[in-house]
C-alpha cells in the first residue's frame, strides 16, 4: 500500500467510522500531507520501512526547519495526527509495529485560555444594538455564543429547529455528539427578535435553508463570517484586546466558574470529554483571585 493510499484510507476511517467533523478531518489531512512529503524527501516510500528513529527525526525537523519552524503546540498537534495514523496502520495489519507509539511531543508551556471581563463582554454585545436586520442577526449570534459557550463551528451549523421551546439549544459537537445547553433570557430574547424581525427578510434573498443564522445574501453564515462579525463588534466597542469566537467560549467558562459553578457542570456545557480540559479554566479564576488579593489586602505584599 502506498503512503498516499494509506493516508486516504485513514481519513476515510476517521470520517466515516469515527464520525469526526469535516474540519477535524481536513486538519488531519494537512498534517499527514506534511508527514508524507517528509517521508518522500527522506527516501521512504514503504511504510514498513519507517522506524521510531524516523518519527523522532520528523519531530526535530518540524521544530528546526529553515522555512517557518513550528511552535511546540503545532509540532504536538502534527505528531498526534501521525500517531493516530500509525495506530491505524497497525490495526489494519499494514505494519507489524506501531513505531510512533513511544514518541513524545515537545513540552508545551502553560498557556491559559484568554478570557475577557464581564464589562468587556457587555460592551461587545452592546456594539450590536439596533433594529436593522444585520444588527438583529449579529446580536443574536453573539448572545448565543456567550450564553452557551458553543464553538463557532457548532453555532454556524445550527438549524432553526435546534432552538427548542424549553429555552434550550441543541448543539452538535465533536464526533457528532449532541448536548442540550440552556439559553439565558438575554440570548433567548435576541434570538426571538432575530427570528421574527430579521431572518424572514434574509431568507427570501437566498435558496431555502434550515440554517439558523443567515448572511446578507440568504446563505448560511460561515465560520469566517462569524469571525468577521465579532471582529467588527469588537472594533465598535473599542476593545483593546483581541477578540475571537473562542474568546467568548473561554469567557463563558471562566465567568461561570468564577460565579461558583461546579466544574463538572461546566464540562457538560462545554462538551468536553474530560474534566481535565475544563479544569484549565480554574487556573484562570485562581489567577484573578490572586491578583485581587495582592492588590487589596494590606499585608499581601
Amino acid at each position: 500500500m502506498s503512503i498516499e493510499t494509506a493516508v486516504d484510507s485513514y481519513l476515510r476511517h476517521v470520517s466515516i467510522e469515527r464520525g469526526l467533523a469535516a474540519n477535524t478531518v481536513a486538519a488531519y489531512r494537512r498534517d499527514l500531507v506534511i508527514y508524507a512529503d517528509w517521508l518522500s524527501f527522506s527516501g521512504l516510500d514503504d511504510l514498513r520501512g519507517v522506524s521510531s528513529a524516523h518519527i523522532s527525526e520528523f519531530v526535530r525537523f518540524l521544530g528546526t526547519r529553515e522555512e517557518a519552524p513550528l511552535t511546540a503546540s503545532s509540532v504536538a498537534r502534527i505528531l498526534s495526527s501521525v500517531r493516530g495514523f500509525h495506530r491505524f496502520l497497525l490495526e489494519e495489519s499494514v505494519v507489524e509495529t506501531d513505531v510512533a507509539y513511544d514518541t513524545k511531543p515537545p513540552k508545551l508551556g502553560s498557556r491559559l485560555p484568554k478570557a475577557i471581563s464581564i464589562e468587556q463582554v457587555n460592551a461587545l454585545l452592546a456594539a450590536t444594538d439596533g433594529d436593522e436586520v444585520q444588527q438583529l442577526r449579529d446580536k443574536a449570534l453573539l448572545e448565543l455564543l456567550y450564553a452557551t459557550g458553543a464553538r463557532v463551528s457548532e453555532v454556524v451549523t445550527l438549524n432553526v429547529d435546534d432552538v427548542l421551546e424549553e429555552d434550550v439549544v441543541r448543539l452538535t459537537g465533536k464526533g457528532s455528539k449532541q448536548r442540550i445547553v440552556p439559553l439565558g433570557s438575554f440570548a433567548r430574547a435576541a434570538i426571538d427578535s432575530y427570528l421574527v424581525r430579521a431572518r424572514p427578510l434574509l431568507s427570501v434573498r437566498g435558496s431555502a435553508t434550515p440554517a439558523l443564522f443567515l448572511g446578507m445574501r440568504g446563505a448560511r453564515v460561515s465560520r469566517q463570517n462569524a469571525w468577521l462579525i465579532i471582529k467588527a463588534a469588537a472594533e465598535r466597542a473599542e476593545l483593546t484586546v483581541e477578540v475571537s469566537p473562542h474568546t467568548l467560549r473561554h469567557s463563558f467558562a471562566t465567568h461561570l466558574l468564577a460565579g461558583g459553578a461546579d466544574v463538572r457542570v461546566v464540562q457538560e456545557l462545554l462538551g468536553h470529554s474530560s474534566v481535565a480540559t475544563t479544569q484549565i479554566y480554574t487556573l484562570v479564576t485562581a489567577d484573578t483571585l490572586r491578583d485581587m488579593y495582592t492588590t487589596a489586602h494590606p499585608r499581601a505584599r
